[in-house]
């Protein structure tokens, strides 16, 4: 007995050092997601505890936090076994944020002045319901079946699909939504944000208040190899800065979402590991310096605010869009843009129709073609702010085709070839998750040429 009492307390010993070694270092990362996406869901898109619980937070790690929320003072907390308890706040038009234990919550804050587009048109050009429209060379059937085959059945949870929507020469020619989610519905599109910040510098260009291809305004990099650095560069995920983004441990992606105060700063701060031009690579932070940077082309802080609205978001009707801030008042122009499936596919239809917005020019041509362009040293699969299947990544789609794309699978497909926009929103990755390839090839396959 006192033999199996030793061996059973090894046992104990060995566990807790286990944990101790591989989890309670992302105990504060584990709780501040879990806040963060409770806060964020609950206040922005209605959905209870329970659902966010079993559809946004079921995935490895966070499911180990205990959630709660507190409706009469709009915030949510999580903690892991009771450890790093952390706390996201949610205040109205700006949306949740993750705060840390010095952050004052009584200071005043600014929210951005919006202009709700209000023109009695139908979808998509409008916010009224869609004509109903039919395309002779459309096989309805076949439609349906690619839309109702990229969801799960019977409760399964291998797709985990949340939303489709289908644009055809400017018309709603399919939509569907899972349990639990309607046209109404807000979903997080992750780093689809990232293109949303794109448009921003696009419009900017337009007006010729900045020239992308001078190096970045940043004054901490003028005494080092960091001062030949563009906006171009940094638009194109190819700086040469030092980065670190895996979402499955502990990285500079990481502690910049769940712990940073600054989301900008944490990659200006970064040492120049490459030459610019030289080496593309995936990096949040580079997005969030862009969002910083474009934060000081504007003397106050409403003007900033104001301009993602009213230069883009707004300005086509995206009316449901709210882009998260971090604690220093930045938007998280890397991650954290909230809208509804059909709002989402009216930033695609933007591109789609190169900058122009049912007869206005938002963005100049040239600047889509920028954006659908190849960087250099990303193998045709990006370009500014936007993925490309140039190189062939999604083999049975049209290589015209470029799109915005979010962790855990949300995606906006812009096809010139076949004037289709496609947005998909869930919470599964590609293969051997959800098969992106065929579920585009089923739709597009769709309508006949």
């Amino acid at each position: 007995m006192k033999k199996f009492l030793k061996v059973l307390l090894l046992v104990v010993v060995l566990a807790f050092l286990y944990f101790g070694f591989t989890t309670y270092p992302k105990l504060d990362l584990i709780s501040g997601f879990s806040a963060k996406s409770v806060a964020s869901g609950h206040f922005m898109d209605h959905r209870s505890l329970d659902l966010i619980q079993k559809t946004d937070n079921d995935i490895h790690l966070l499911d180990l936090a205990t959630n709660t929320i507190n409706d009469a003072g709009k915030f949510a907390t999580s903690a892991v076994y009771g450890l790093k308890e952390r706390k996201a706040i949610y205040r109205d038009g700006l949306g949740a944020l993750l705060i840390n234990d010095d952050y004052d919550v009584s200071k005043p804050y600014l929210l951005p002045k919006r202009t709700k587009l209000v023109n009695n048109l139908p979808f998509p050009y409008g916010n009224n319901e869609p004509k109903d429209t039919a395309f002779a060379n459309v096989d309805y059937a076949k439609l349906k079946k690619a839309i109702n085959d990229s969801f799960d059945k019977n409760g399964g949870k291998a797709k985990r699909t949340r939303a489709v929507v289908v644009l055809y020469k400017d018309k709603l020619i399919g939509e569907k939504y899972d349990t639990g989610f309607n046209k109404d519905s807000k979903i997080l599109g992750w780093s689809m944000t990232k293109s949303i910040t794109s448009s921003a510098f696009g419009v900017l260009a337009k007006q010729g208040k900045i020239d992308i291809y001078k190096p970045a305004p940043i004054k901490e990099w003028q005494n080092d190899e960091r001062k030949n650095i563009t906006i171009n560069d940094l638009l194109h995920m190819n700086s040469g800065l030092e980065w670190e983004e895996n979402y499955s441990t502990i990285c500079d992606a990481t502690q910049m979402l769940f712990q940073s105060e600054d989301m900008g700063k944490v990659q200006m701060d970064k040492p120049a590991k490459y030459k610019p031009n030289t080496h593309w690579y995936y990096s949040s932070g580079t997005t969030n310096l862009l969002s910083r940077i474009l934060r000081n082309q504007f003397k106050t802080q409403q003007e900033y605010l104001d301009f993602w609205y009213s230069a883009v978001i707004d300005k086509i009707g995206m009316n449901s869009m709210i882009v998260e801030q971090d604690m220093s008042g930045t938007f998280v122009g890397s991650s954290y843009g909230w809208a509804t499936p059909r709002d989402w596919s009216k930033f695609g239809l933007l591109y789609l129709h190169k900058g122009n917005w049912n007869g206005e020019q938002i963005l100049d041509e040239s600047w889509v073609k920028y954006t659908a362009t190849p960087t250099n040293t990303s193998e045709g699969k990006y370009g500014a702010q936007f993925w490309l299947n140039a190189g062939g990544k999604f083999p049975d789609v049209p290589r015209d085709m470029f799109y915005c794309s979010g962790y855990q699978g949300q995606m906006v497909a812009i096809i010139p070839s076949k004037d289709m926009v496609i947005v998909r929103m869930g919470v599964r990755e590609e293969e051997p998750g959800f098969d992106f390839n065929g579920f585009l090839r089923g739709i597009i396959e769709s309508v006949k040429k």
